[in-house]
């Protein structure tokens, strides 16, 4: 038995802000309440993704009356897009893989009764097999011992950088036992040693690495860890990098079974048994008739002190408290936000967002013929796939022998995702199929393609206008005035009473963990401004933020 088996796992605690979402959740006393007199009144809620159906739900439980506004469609990037005429294939075009130590996250699931599965990652028992692909070479792996030699120089050369650079096991124990001192003693110092650099001066700058050749590190940044290559983020900052490997996010990920998209659609319907003022069975859907309101076109303060929404059909409605979920850059282009809403250093953090770009290229088939092997290999004839060709990485996923299997063809990002930007999805699908063609010559993937094949590029939505935030050194400031937003005491009054949250908004970005936390840091901000609070036995994460708070960085 593994030793890590007996001891506490991994989560996503911290590490700027270690406070415990998952007990939070799950204590008997719940996340707080408002008084009475507040009963009812309407809360504005931006963007009907995952921060924004989290946020609507507790605030409803808490008897507030959420209102939703939505521009696109529920689910936000949770979508899982159906094949036509495939009852439950699904291409997921959004988030797909999802990381058991996102506890807040999993909560949600559980709570919706959602049936999970191994993700089909690099060298898993899901993926079957593993083909890497680079310059031409090709190795193929059922486990990492099938690999040559560089990649376990590789391998340890990560591991060695990471203990002797960033002092990962100390952080890793202080995680799993939930030692905050520890903990922020540690990360605090990190902070200051890494905001300003990036991830690949990290790596090329590390002992570990530098006893080794340029080769190792070009495939390090093609293969990676985890869940494939990670050359797309050597330029963000290495603080990004550093949250997602010590808590676990790059690996033991799970794939929701039928769809992501569930759990957003989920909450939209669901009906909670303890709730405060409403009756039973109502749900965020029949408080809304159905449908949540059209997309916001502004935001302004009123006369009054409330904010008021504007619709795309021009119906203004004011609130007390308004939450903001979408991405930020859409507070410039889509939505006329006054000015005077937020500071300006928050205004400079919200401009100064950098997403990135990201594309995925699907099909699906008549069955998962991938699992056939070669009779003259032995070999599974088709594999999970990581190469330095176009399509990047392609991921198998298996419904079943009986039904339609799906192939991610292509997933890439940043510069590899441009390069598909202008083409039509059949043109993608073909540049894909050429690429793994060089890989696999006897495998005919076309001959089993049934439907029509589904794409997406986030940066081309205008909802959206990017994948994911990627923080660049130096954004820690920036990324610390977003998420700290939410305490909103010392604010003058002209700018408290609207809230963010959303995964660009964490320490984590592309992760959903981190939507599901900032919307219950906003939970508890709108709850706290509109006169509530939480029991004394269940402190939330503003009650705590004075001692758990991410540490501040001079001006």
């Amino acid at each position: 038995m593994n030793a890590d088996e007996h001891r506490p796992p991994i989560t996503a605690f911290g590490p700027d802000f270690p406070f415990p979402f998952d007990t939070w959740l799950t204590h008997p006393d719940g996340l707080g309440s408002v008084p009475a007199s507040r009963y009812g009144d309407e809360v504005a809620i931006v963007g009907a993704g995952i921060s924004g159906l989290v946020a609507a739900y507790e605030l409803m439980r808490l008897g507030l009356r959420p209102v939703v506004y939505e521009a696109s469609r529920v689910g936000g990037r949770l979508r899982s897009q159906p094949f036509g005429g495939a009852e439950g294939v699904i291409a997921e075009l959004g988030g797909m893989r999802f990381p058991v130590s996102s506890r807040a996250f999993y909560h949600y699931v559980g709570l919706l009764g959602l049936e999970t599965a191994p993700f089909p990652n690099p060298l898993t028992a899901a993926a079957g097999s593993t083909v890497i692909d680079l310059e031409g070479e090709t190795w193929y792996a059922e486990r990492l011992a099938d690999l040559p030699t560089i990649f376990h120089e590789v391998a340890a050369a990560w591991a060695r950088a990471l203990d002797e650079r960033a002092s990962f096991s100390s952080l890793q124990d202080a995680i799993r036992g939930r030692d905050v001192p520890t903990l922020k003693r540690i990360w605090n110092q990190l902070v200051t040693e890494w905001d300003d650099r990036t991830f690949y001066d990290f790596i090329a700058t590390s002992e570990a690495f530098a006893s080794l050749s340029f080769r190792h590190r070009e495939v390090f940044g093609m293969v990676g860890f985890g869940t494939g290559g990670w050359d797309s983020d050597f330029p963000n900052s290495m603080l990004e990098i550093l949250r997602v490997v010590l808590t676990a996010l790059d690996d033991e990920q799970r794939l929701v079974v039928g769809g992501v998209e569930q759990v957003p659609r989920g909450l939209w319907a669901a009906t909670p048994n303890e709730m405060t003022h409403w009756p039973p069975g109502t749900s965020l859907a029949s408080l809304h008739g159905g449908a949540p309101r059209p997309g916001v076109t502004r935001l302004a303060r009123g006369a009054d002190g409330r904010i008021t929404v504007t619709d795309s059909w021009g119906t203004e409605r004011a609130y007390s408290a308004v939450l903001v979920t979408c991405q930020s850059w859409l507070l410039t282009t889509q939505i006329q936000c006054d000015e005077t809403l937020f500071s300006h250093p928050l205004w400079m953090a919200l401009d100064r967002t950098r997403y990135m770009q990201a594309s995925k290229t699907f099909v699906m088939v008549d069955r998962p013929f991938w699992r056939d092997r070669d009779p003259t290999t032995g070999r599974e004839v088709l594999s999970m796939t990581l190469t330095d060709r176009l399509t990047r990485g392609t991921y198998l996923i298996d419904n079943g022998p009986d039904r339609p299997g799906v192939i991610c063809l292509s997933y890439a990002w940043m510069g590899d995702a441009m390069k598909m930007l202008p083409e039509p999805v059949e043109r993608r699908v073909q540049l894909a199929l050429d690429a793994l063609g060089r890989i696999y010559p006897g495998v005919n993937i076309a001959s089993h393609i049934i439907g029509d094949p589904i794409a997406v590029s986030w940066e081309a939505d205008r909802h959206f206008l990017g994948a994911f935030k990627g923080a660049l050194p130096g954004h820690y400031r920036y990324n610390h005035r977003m998420y700290s937003h939410f305490m909103q005491d010392a604010l003058p009054a002209a700018e408290r009473g609207i809230f963010m949250a959303g995964d660009d908004v964490s320490w984590t970005p592309a992760w959903v963990e981190g939507a599901v936390q900032t919307a219950l840091n906003a939970v508890w901000g709108i709850m706290h401004h509109l006169g509530g609070g939480t029991a004394a036995t269940n402190p939330g994460p503003g009650d705590l933020w004075h001692e758990l708070g991410p540490v501040a960085l001079g001006e």
